[in-house]
């Protein structure tokens, strides 16, 4: 008989230890938890490489709780869709320009025409008031607003003209162009055109365009130092390259997961803007040593430029219309 018991008592607790090990596997394979990522941009250009920074971060303090997948640039989703195939939960992530959505996202102007850091907006409030933005018009969760710093620059193939009084005269001249310049870009009598980027190259070289505005971070990436031998000082704007989540599955992470997260996208954004500033220093001392040649605007000459250009971004949020105008230049414009 107490063979019998003995044979029943193992084979209970080889049952017992068969479910256990299925119950232990089962939470090992789920420990992990996996962010599915997507950028707008392709994998080589600079900015996205600092994207990439950021997953290494993630994943470096997040072995084996929470690990960022990368799933590639426009060739994996196209860059017009990354956001709605974020807010759909096609892609649980995303990294891309706030300003391609203006139309439905007025606020994201608070961005570009931003004078002050990510770091600061986040001290300050502002923040906050765009996490509710994105979520309201975008469906989407705002976690960082990283790579802040990089200015945008106007680039020629010929010099330009100034005017006596020191201005900036563009007119008739054709710049390569996105939304966020247009109206600056007419205030100084250029013609602005819409160019996708992988086509500016082939634009500058068959003299399409006269110019184009950009950042300083990138210029050499492009190739496009080739052609834009002259940049006009000072630089304007702010770069508007944020991080988000869906919010399902922001919500879905457990709350280690979440806070390893959120505390590399905070700390981010203060390591992506000293890697920057490194960097463009770099570039600006690579590009004049090739041969651009930089015109500075001097005094009010320099004033009225930035008027024009700052004004340009605020007074397109305050036209398009949102409550939060107000309190976001409040919060991110200080000249």
């Amino acid at each position: 008989m107490n063979f019998h018991i003995d044979t029943s008592r193992r084979a209970l607790l080889g049952a017992i230890a068969g479910g256990l090990a299925l119950t232990v596997g089962s939470v090992a394979a789920k420990a992990e938890e996996v962010i599915t990522a997507a950028t707008a941009f392709p994998r080589q250009l600079a900015f996205t490489q600092s994207f990439l920074g950021f997953v290494e971060l993630v994943n470096e303090r997040g072995a084996g709780v929470v690990r960022i997948d990368y799933r590639g640039g426009p060739e994996a989703i196209p860059q017009n869709q990354q956001m709605d195939a974020t807010a759909r939960g096609v892609i649980d992530m995303h990294y891309g320009p706030a300003s391609f959505h203006l139309g439905r996202m007025p606020e994201a102007d608070a961005f570009v025409g931003s004078t002050v850091t990510a770091m600061e907006a986040r001290e300050n409030g502002g923040f906050d008031i765009m996490k509710e933005a994105f979520a309201e018009k975008l469906g989407v969760e705002l976690l960082a607003h990283i790579d802040s710093g990089v200015q945008f620059y106007v680039y020629t193939i010929e010099e330009p003209t100034l005017t006596p009084d020191g201005d900036l005269d563009l007119s008739g001249r054709t710049l390569r162009s996105q939304p966020i310049y247009n109206a600056f870009f007419e205030s100084l009598g250029a013609v602005p055109v819409s160019v996708p980027v992988p086509d500016v190259y082939t634009g500058l070289e068959r003299n399409t365009f006269d110019g184009a505005g950009w950042p300083i971070i990138g210029i050499q990436d492009l190739s496009w130092d080739r052609f834009l031998k002259y940049r006009v000082d000072p630089g304007f704007y702010n770069t508007d390259l944020v991080v988000v989540m869906n919010p399902d599955s922001w919500a879905e992470l457990g709350d280690e997961a979440k806070e390893i997260v959120r505390q590399a996208a905070i700390d981010y954004e203060q390591i992506s803007y000293d890697a920057f500033q490194k960097q463009i220093a770099e570039t600006n001392a690579s590009v004049q040593e090739a041969g651009q040649t930089v015109i500075a605007l001097e005094g009010e000459a320099a004033d009225r430029y930035l008027d024009a250009a700052y004004d340009s971004a605020w007074e397109r949020m305050r036209a398009a219309g949102t409550e939060r105008y107000d309190v976001l230049r409040e919060k991110y414009y200080t000249r």
